[in-house]
This record gives C-alpha cells, structure tokens and sequence, in this order.
C-alpha cells in the first residue's frame, strides 16, 4: 500500500460536495434514534417545567379611534383646531398615551401606588432575596419603602409602563392599547383607565382653552365698543355741518346721476340698435336687393300674405305657360296680376324703410335730451366732492373700527357657544373586556416550540454524535475515510445465529455449521486475500490490527480452519510472544514454541502441535522463555518462513496489534499479505491512520480492510451503504 493513500484520510462526514443521499441519512437517523429521543425528550420537559412554572399573566386590550368624522354641531371655527389625521399625528398621539404623566395619572386614578404588583416596596420578596436581605440588610432599598417617595413614584409608574403596550393598527387611525397582569379583571381596568384618561386629558386641553379665550376677547370687546361709537359720532357731526344728505348709502345727486346715466345708456343702445338695423336695410337696397330679404319685411304680416298670393299666382303662371302660348288670354291675365303682386310688396317695403328712419330719429333726439341731463347733475355733484372727501376720511376710519369690532364679538359669541360643546379627537371604538385566558404562558405554544426545540436539539445532538464518531460502520466509511480497499466484514457470531447457537465460540461455529453466514464471511475474506497477490501465489498471510481486543485471534483461528477444510495445507503461527491468546484458547504451548525454534534452535517439527478440533497444525507460543525485544527481526524467522513455505500452502501468522509493539511492522514486510482488523463502530479512526502509517512505512503489503463484530441485526437497519445492510433479504440464502 501506497503511503499517499493513508496520509490524507478524507472522512465522509465532511464531503459537502457529494449529493445528500436520503436514504443514507436516515440510516443515520435510525442509528441515532435513541440519542435523538433522550435530547429532545430532555429539552421538550426542561421547556414544560419552565413554562407552567411561569405565572400566568392576562392581557386586555382598548381600542382607541382617532375620529376624522367631527359632529358639526355649531358650524365655527374653534379655539383648538381638530388634529389633521395624518401618520405623523397618529405616531405622536401613540406616544402620548405612552407618556410618564398619562401613567402616573393612572397610577394616581386606580391607587396603583398601594398595589403590590407596582410598588417594589410592597412586593413579598423572593426565597433567596429573603436570605440575601437576611444576612445583608443594606441591600433592602430604603428609599422605596414609602410610596409617597419620588422614587418610589418613579418606580412605580416605570412598572406601569413596562406592562403597557400601545400600538397603532396598521395604517389605519385606530390605537391599541393593552395592558398585561396578573389579574385579568386589573388588566381590563388599567387598559381602560388608560383610555378614559387620555380622552378626559384631550377633552379638558379643549375646555381650558376656549374658557381662556373667551375671557380676553370679553375683556377687548369693552374697549372697542367705544373707540366704534366715538369714530360713527364725529362722521354724523360732519355730514350735519356739510349738508350732506344720502339715502341708502349715496348722495342725492350720486343717485340721480346713477339713475341718468342708467337711461341714457338704455337710450343710445336702442339707437344704436334703431340705426343699425336702419343702415343694414338701406345696405340691403343698395346691393340690388328688392326688399324681400329686409328684416322688417321678412316680419311684416302684410308682406308675407301678398308673399304667399304671388306664390299662388306664379304656380298657375307656370302651369299655363307649359300649356299654351305667351298670347293665351287666361295666360296675359295672369302674368299681370303677378305684376300687381310685386308692386304692392315693393310699396310696403318703402313703408317699412320709411318707419325705421322715423324710429332711429326719434332714438337720436332723445338720447340728446338724457345727455344734457345727465352733464347738469354732474356739475352739481362738483360741490359735493369736495366736502365729501373729508367725509371719506371719517367713514372709512368707523368702517375700520366697526369691522375689527365686528370681528371680536362674532368671535366671541362663537367662542361663548363652544362652551359645552368640546369635542375630543379620538373616541373608544370597544372598551377592553376582562380576559378568560391568560395570554402568558401560552402553554400549548411553549409545548408546540418545546417539540420544535427539542427536535432540533436531538438533530443537533445527532449532528454532533456523527461528528464526534471515530468507528467505521460500513466499508464505505472504509474506502472514503482512508483510501484503503474494503475486504469484507465478520459478523458478530450472535446476531446471525439462534439464541441457543450463540453459545458456541466463534472457531467451534465454523466448523459445526460451515454453510452459515458466518462461516462464509471468512471465505469471502479468505477469497479477496488470495486474489491481493495480482496473480503471485499468496501462502504467508498476516492477521493485524491497531489495537488489541479487535478479533485478530478469533479470525487466525476461524480462517486456519476454513483452509483447511478447503484443502489447503495449513499452519496457524502464534507471533504473540506476550499474550499468547491463539495458544491459550487452542489449549496448546508446551516448553518449546515459536520463540525457541527461532532463538534455541529447537525443531520446528517438534514445535508444531496440532488442533484436535480441525486437524491443521499450529506452532504455538511456549511460556517457558521470555521472548527478547529483537526476535522477528533476525535472520532465524526469514529462514523458518522459507522452510514452512515448501511445507505448507498457506501459513497464518497471529501477530500482535500494530500500536502497542513493533513484532508485526518487523514481520509484515516478511508476509504476502497482510489482513488489517478494526472493530465495527469502535476503534478509532485515528488509531487506524496511525496503523496504517506504520504499515505503509515498512511497505507492508496491505490487502485491506476488515471489519469485525459486526451486529448484522443493527447494520440491516443503519449500514446503508454496506453488504450487510441488505443482510435480511440474503439471510435466508444459506442453510444453516
């Protein structure tokens, strides 16, 4: 085996690349059920015991409307104008009711400060503050044993407004307020004294102030009233000592003059009208017309009956003249009384021409007369100009008297009927209502999060087990952790067998039942060691492993004994000069063993007993010498290897943990393959890596990887990604 493929072990719970596969992962989950269980079992009573340890607390909830639908009772402006709903009055009204006076208001309102639950002087103090005031009385807080204290106040109304929420819903005008204790008839009251207060507090801002305003503008009107009455006095005086006489707001003349100019403008456009339709008739004429398309005419009654007896006449006209010629008589007859016809529509034409110069005459001459009226009033009005601008001057300065007068007493009245009629801006939409539930703990939420929380716990649990887990549990974990080829894996004897089967020992098993699953996990082993030689014969094979206590015995043993049934020539070796546990459970070692055919020059024949149990031969491990540091290392053990190859076809040689000793790094590079042992979710991988370096580094020649004791009843159900995992569905294949 190559060093570079044990030097960068890649484990596989950290390949994130790879796709996630499902399959895999609740092999995982069933594996770590029971640690899941325990931790979220854990987590979901921790979390049961904190929340119905909580006291419960009760909340109720006002509702507050900002009202933009003011009634309109008295149609005045008021002293305190409505607030203009927008977002920004909204967000400040909220911080009013989370105003420090609001609260102690109702601290004051409710008696909060005497309340145990608010006043810290009151509360009955807990089992270890009892014991902490008892042996240290300083830290009881002097200054919040009276209520009355600032402090203590302070204190109290911090309380409040710890429990008191106030919120705006959504975008709308309306205001939540609630309030959380523990007691639910004290929550509903609270969250409704917080309501009525702050309506009572808006409501007298709105009374004080129009009470205010209405005693100064009281006050103002007193000296208006007289600065009115002196200003209209001085302007009668002037218009008694200037004669100047008006009705309705004007002079005589000015109303004279008012009443000519109206006439006259009357009297030139209904000459202007008389002329125009005077010149547009004469236009007419002028043009070639005969009188028919005039005005006048058109309107004439006369006109229009002659109009309709020419009609009459020229139809017959027409009617002869189709049917005779110009000297028929009826025909002469006729065409002179057409002629007739039109000289009598051309004489009242000349009369209605004549009517309209007549009218547009008499329009002129009294459009003259109205004028000359209008120019001698108009001189009489010179005189009074001149007075009058003084009068001016006087009125103007009543007028302006008068209209601030005005102004404050329409004010006032307005003011003085507002009196009662204040209106808050807000109203309670719905008064809280006294819960019947506590709103905390709640307890079937804290359950609901306690299984969440414990789910997650026992994933994270099971996340850190798989992450802290050094075994090999598949030969997938094998290849992707260390690069090194899976050989096979050997079950543990009782989980493929009856319960009275189990009780035989694992090398007595394989031969009493050798078509048993177990049995053919060390041919399989036995059938990949022999292939590892790429076509060389492999007849001395080496049993290793990083630690003791991983089966390395128990497999010699096992695989000896399935050669040999197979028709190998076999020999058992025991290289374990300090345990010697191949030779203890064979029941075998005398006074001469491995150690003195190889230091004392003993027979290896004599050495050699044999396994009464299977009949292979096995060159035991003696007790009589103490075996030294260097003894497979020398010439002696390469020279007995040679011998017992041209004896033997295949010699299994026990060697001793990799870690613990440095026997096997001198004997593997000596064997044709080596067979490396690690226990199924127990040894730990870094002890593996460490084997495998030291192998590597004596170019031992590595075959691979066996798992051992492996449960084959758990693997059926966690080792997706193993042969054992599909054990239930081949189990049945073998006979015994």
């Amino acid at each position: 085996m190559s060093s570079e493929l044990i030097d960068t072990p890649k484990r596989l719970s950290s390949s994130f690349g790879e796709a996630v596969d499902i399959r895999q992962l609740l092999s995982v989950a069933r594996r770590r059920l029971p640690v899941a269980i325990a931790v979220g079992l854990l987590m979901f009573i921790v979390v049961a015991a904190l929340t119905l340890r909580q006291t419960p607390v009760y909340s109720a909830t006002a509702n507050i409307l900002l009202d933009t639908r003011q009634k309109d009772v008295v149609r005045v402006q008021t002293v305190v104008p409505n607030m203009s709903p927008d977002t920004n009055t909204v967000d400040t009204e909220v911080e009013v009711l989370r105003s420090r006076a609001l609260a102690e208001a109702v601290m004051t309102a409710l008696g909060l400060d005497r309340d145990p639950e608010f006043n810290p002087a009151l509360e009955k103090p807990g089992p270890v503050l009892s014991f902490i005031r008892s042996i240290a009385p300083a830290t009881r807080p002097a200054g919040l044993l009276r209520s009355g204290d600032a402090r203590a106040r302070q204190a109290i109304v911090d309380r409040i407004l710890s429990k008191l929420k106030v919120s705006r819903s959504g975008l709308t005008y309306m205001i939540n307020v609630s309030y959380q204790s523990v007691s639910p008839v004290k929550a509903a009251e609270i969250a409704n004294s917080f309501a009525d207060i702050y309506l009572a507090q808006q409501l007298g801002a709105k009374s004080g102030a129009t009470q205010d305003a209405s005693q100064w503008l009281g006050s103002r009107l007193a000296q208006l009233r007289g600065d009115v009455q002196n200003a209209e006095a001085a302007v009668q005086q002037y218009k008694i000592a200037n004669n100047l006489l008006s009705s309705q707001g004007a002079t005589l003349t000015e109303q004279q003059i008012s009443s000519l100019d109206q006439q006259l403008a009357s009297t030139r456009a209904e000459q202007a009208e008389r002329e125009a339709r005077l010149n547009t008739a004469r236009a007419q004429l002028a043009k070639g017309s005969t009188g028919d398309d005039v005005g006048e005419a058109l309107g004439s009654t006369v006109v229009q009956d002659l109009r309709r007896q020419r009609t009459e006449v020229s139809r017959k006209v027409a009617e002869l003249e189709v049917r005779y010629n110009d000297r028929y008589p009826a025909l002469i007859e006729k065409r002179r009384e057409l002629a007739d016809i039109d000289n009598q529509i051309k004489q009242e034409i000349a009369r209605v021409i004549s009517n309209l110069e007549a009218q547009a005459q008499v329009a002129r001459e009294r459009t003259r007369s109205i004028a000359g009226s209008v120019s001698e009033a108009k001189g009489a009005l010179e005189s009074n100009n001149r007075a009058d601008v003084r009068l001016r001057e006087l009125e103007r300065n009543a007028e302006a008297v008068r209209s601030v007068y005005e102004t404050f007493l329409t004010r006032y009245r307005e003011t003085t009927a507002q009196t009662g009629l204040a209106q808050s801006d807000a109203r309670i939409a719905s008064r809280a209502k006294i819960p019947t539930a506590p709103s905390s703990p709640n307890i079937k939420l804290s359950l609901l999060l306690g299984l969440l929380l414990g789910g997650a716990c026992g994933i994270a649990a099971v996340t850190l087990a798989e992450a802290l887990d050094n075994g090999l549990s598949t030969a997938d974990d094998v290849e992707k952790t260390f690069g090194v080829r899976a050989i096979g894996s050997i079950p543990l004897l009782a989980s493929t067998v009856s319960r009275k089967d189990s009780r035989m020992s694992p090398d007595t098993f394989v031969l009493k039942r050798p078509l048993s699953s177990f049995a053919e996990s060390f041919r399989a082993v036995q059938a990949q060691v022999m292939a590892s030689g790429n076509g060389a014969p492999v007849q001395v094979i080496g049993v290793t492993s990083s630690l003791p206590g991983e089966g390395k015995t128990t497999t010699s043993i096992c695989m000896a004994r399935q050669l040999a049934v197979a028709g190998y020539r076999t020999l058992l070796v025991d290289c374990d000069a300090r345990h010697r546990s191949l030779s203890k459970i064979l029941h075998l070692g005398g006074e001469t063993g491995l150690v003195e055919v190889l230091t004392a020059g003993a027979s290896v024949d004599n050495a050699i007993a044999q396994d009464e149990a299977s009949g292979i031969d096995v060159l035991p491990m003696s007790a009589a010498l103490d075996p030294p540091s260097n003894v497979f290392m020398s010439d002696a053990i390469d020279r007995l290897l040679a011998a017992l190859r041209a004896q033997y076809d295949v010699i299994v040689l026990d060697t001793p943990p990799v870690l613990p000793v440095a026997d096997t790094a001198a004997l593997a590079p000596k064997t044709d393959s080596i067979i490396f042992l690690t226990r199924w979710r127990r040894t730990p991988v870094k002890a593996v890596e460490a084997a495998l370096t030291l192998l590597a580094r004596v170019n031992a020649p590595l075959a691979g990887i066996v798992l051992t004791q492996v449960d084959m009843r758990v693997q059926m159900r966690e080792g997706y990604g193993d042969a054992g995992y599909y054990y239930k569905s081949y189990r049945s294949y073998y006979v015994q």
